[in-house]
């Protein structure tokens, strides 16, 4: 703080651990509570970091060149992401959305000037889904930069860079677990990966959707946690391959209800106004906080967004 900075991509990371102390004394819980508030992001989500990475690798490449479109799959976050680094940095910007991502989402895209395609949820539940929405982005849009959120390399990189140390420097060291979800798979990936290299004994764990909390091909609309995927028990090839499940500990599933009910707590505890996958990360914590082997822990918790995405009801859109 106290200086001038030149450019989106300065704004990027740094964001600060906020300790929860009266989520913690509510609860009568012992482990030490601290939240990593990645909504504070420049375009207010921790795939700001993601973004700038894809962008800064694709122009060091030379893969990426001046007014280039960039395109991808989003459920919201890495696009908006994109696109404001896009605007900052003279691209253009296209995504493809599943039409029941959060109006919120999609209005704040098309402020940064991206040009957004909704896809009816059902086609996501097809056999080889991904492969084939993949093939239509590439044949509608012949010499765009595909960044590719799901498999490039510099998704996980980025946090291996910055959220990982950020995390291990802010706490000099005493994180003991890491609590997260998976979207593309980078951010557990790489800041899991940094923190067990330094500490092996560090405990990474993910929330993920119950099961009922999952659109199927008889309910395509249901309302799930935007932004959080099944990672056990799902088929070959549908995990994205950016995420590292060696570098998971333990998965915890969460239901919709549950996520949406706990992310009220950080605003009316802690004055947090968090989104619903914060909410699901959230509620994996306080199970695991009430362990007897965890009550002299520090656990970090992944605040991914802030709850202003998500105040307009979920709706199937056209």
């Amino acid at each position: 703080m106290g200086k001038i900075y030149n450019n989106f991509a300065e704004l990027v990371g740094n964001t600060p651990l906020l300790e929860l102390h009266k989520i913690r004394k509510s609860r009568q819980l012992r482990p030490r509570l601290l939240a990593k508030i990645e909504y504070l992001n420049p375009a207010g989500s921790i795939k700001d970091r993601t973004a700038w990475s894809i962008i800064r690798e694709g122009e060091r490449s030379g893969r990426l060149k001046p007014g280039d479109l960039l395109v991808d799959i989003t459920s919201g976050n890495t696009g908006i992401g994109l696109a404001a680094v896009a605007a900052s940095r003279g691209y253009r910007s296209k995504f493809y959305l599943r039409n029941i991502i959060s109006p919120d989402k999609i209005n704040i895209l098309r402020q940064y000037g991206a040009e957004v395609v909704l896809i009816d949820n059902r086609e996501f539940l097809e056999p080889n889904a991904i492969e084939d929405i993949l093939a239509r982005i590439q044949r509608e849009n012949p010499g765009a930069f595909f960044t590719d959120q799901r498999g490039n390399p510099a998704n996980p990189l980025i946090h291996l860079e910055t959220t990982g140390p950020e995390i291990w420097r802010d706490t000099d060291g005493a994180v003991d677990i890491l609590v997260g979800a998976v979207g593309t798979g980078g951010t557990i990936s790489g800041t899991g990966r940094f923190l067990k290299e330094r500490k092996p004994g560090v405990k990474v764990v993910v929330a993920e959707p119950t099961a009922d909390s999952l659109p199927t091909k008889e309910n395509p609309h249901a309302e799930g946690i935007e932004g959080v995927h099944k990672v056990t028990e799902v088929e070959e090839g549908r995990l994205p391959d950016n995420f590292d499940a060696s570098v998971v500990d333990e998965v915890i599933a969460v239901n919709t209800a549950d996520a949406r009910a706990t992310a009220q707590i950080f605003a009316r505890e802690e004055g947090i106004l968090a989104g619903t996958s914060a909410g699901s990360i959230l509620h994996a914590t306080l199970q695991l906080a009430e362990r007897p082997e965890n009550a002299d822990k520090t656990f970090v918790i992944i605040v991914p967004d802030s709850g202003e995405r998500y105040l307009s009801p979920p709706v199937a859109l056209a």
